[in-house]
């Protein structure tokens, strides 16, 4: 027998920004439906950002153990308990687990539905037994893996983010096919750990970031064992775990034990019958205005889904515009001037706003400041790195990015100056507590006006005045 539920919110995927929707709609008093087929938390909790982050965290505090000679300090020998990391992931996914499990977000009002969902209307969803009828149907259905089209992949026991968590022993020589952020992190953490690991890319590794930025990492990354092949076409996969490739036109292969694929994700949204709702999408993705609305305007999308920045802080940023729009009725729209992201290898990489690659206007100027300056990073041993802006004639800040240890903290305070518009007036006023890699950021701004500073005209100007005194 059908179970017929009317509403006024019904959310399509309990991934982060699912959640985030959910929460917030039911406290505010509204009739909340969340429906999800796989596991509370989506992608960033069970695959994505907590599993990663974690073997990032196990992997690095291997390696520095392992270079902490110039401390004065050394092991005789660093044991690594493969076993013992992966259950250590998993020990942090069950401890964030209860923010996200069905009891909490019931107990916050919202009814759960644990099956697959499916439009049968603008307006109504088919889920499992039940039948629902909304005002508003928010997609919230996150991303799955892109898999490339190579000839003898669908043969071979390929993992993703999605099962490499799985894994119980080392790999003793881990192919990474995709050079992006998912696959630099986690090629990093297997090699620290003890892997041979091997990338292939097609084109450059990491190729959303500043160059000059990306290049130190790159350095990082052989520093720690990979080999990476770039600009590399991949023709196919035989025998089980070997690539064969062309660089610079040039034929080769490599083989290995395991094989990691991570050449970007694609939104879920196939299996939805969106046609049955007149929702309009590509390939690409679902079609949606600024609001985050598809053409059927009660029908949203937000995170993965929504085809943009495939982020966990993007979706939460997602559901509170949707949140807005929907239970204040404001015509709240996205703006991703100052939406960061970051890279989580060693060293981490940040950024925000335009690239200086990308920028047009002559008067723009760039400004760097290393890591080698700083004195916090020189007792740390941390001085590989710099950050890099770029900035306007008034120096208002248009774009950031940092390459070096805490990049992701660091990047916070100039994503609100750059959302504010406000210009680098806003570092060099500040006082900053000695000795922090925080003073790297003031040190940057300051280069701004050096050249003022220290002019004849204020020399003179200086002078001018002593005859005050």
């Amino acid at each position: 027998m059908e179970n017929k539920i009317c509403c006024d919110l019904a959310i399509i995927g309990a991934g982060a920004g699912g959640l985030s929707l959910a929460a917030g709609a039911a406290q505010l008093g509204a009739k909340v439906i969340l429906i999800e087929a796989g596991s509370m938390g989506g992608d960033c909790l069970n695959y994505g950002c907590v599993p990663s982050k974690a073997l990032v965290a196990a992997a690095k505090t291997s390696y520095q153990m392992k270079t902490a000679q110039v401390f004065g300090i050394s092991a005789e020998k660093i044991q690594i308990d493969f076993k013992q990391v992966m259950s250590y992931v998993h020990s942090v996914i069950n401890k964030i687990a209860p923010n996200d499990s069905i009891e909490r977000f019931e107990g916050l009002g919202v009814q759960v539905i644990h099956a697959s969902a499916k439009f049968l209307s603008k307006n109504t969803i088919e889920a499992g037994k039940s039948i629902i009828h909304a005002k508003n149907i928010v997609i919230a259905t996150g991303s799955s893996p892109f898999i490339p089209a190579i000839p003898g992949l669908e043969k071979t026991a390929y993992f993703t983010n999605e099962s490499i968590f799985n894994l119980t022993e080392l790999p003793a020589h881990l192919l990474v096919i995709g050079g992006g952020p998912i696959g630099c992190e986690l090629a990093q953490a297997f090699a620290m750990l003890g892997s041979q690991v091997t990338i292939l890319e097609g084109a450059e590794i990491l190729p959303k970031d500043d160059a000059e930025c990306v290049d130190i990492v790159r350095q990082s990354l052989e520093k720690t064992g990979l080999t990476i092949y770039e600009n590399t076409k991949i023709i196919e996969v035989t025998n089980g775990n070997t690539v064969k490739f062309i660089k610079n036109g040039i034929a080769g292969e490599v083989s290995g034990s395991h094989i990691l694929v991570a050449t970007g994700r694609r939104a879920n949204f196939k299996n939805l019958n969106l046609e049955k709702a007149g929702v309009h999408y590509t390939e690409k993705g679902v079609e949606l205005d600024a609001r985050l609305r598809t053409n059927i305007k009660n029908i949203y999308a937000i995170g993965d889904a929504a085809g943009s920045f495939q982020f966990t802080h993007i979706a939460n940023y997602h559901a509170g515009i949707v949140l807005r729009n929907i239970l204040f009725k404001l015509p709240a729209k996205v703006n991703y001037n100052a939406a960061p992201w970051v890279t989580y290898t060693f060293p981490e990489m940040a950024h925000v706003g335009i690239s200086t690659e990308k920028a047009q206007n002559p008067k723009h100027k760039i400004i760097e400041s290393h890591y080698s300056e700083n004195d916090r990073a020189q007792t740390e041993h941390e001085t590989i790195g710099k950050i890099k802006l770029l900035v306007d004639s008034k120096a208002r800040i248009l774009g950031v990015t940092i390459v070096g240890a805490n990049a992701g903290e660091l990047i916070l305070p100039w994503v609100m100056v750059l959302r504010e518009n406000k210009s680098l007036r806003s570092f060099t006023d500040a006082i900053v507590p000695y000795p922090t890699l925080s003073e790297i950021s003031k040190r940057a701004a300051g280069q701004f006006y050096l050249a003022k500073l220290f002019s004849k005209t204020t020399r003179r100007f200086v002078k001018f005045l002593s005859w005050f005194s």
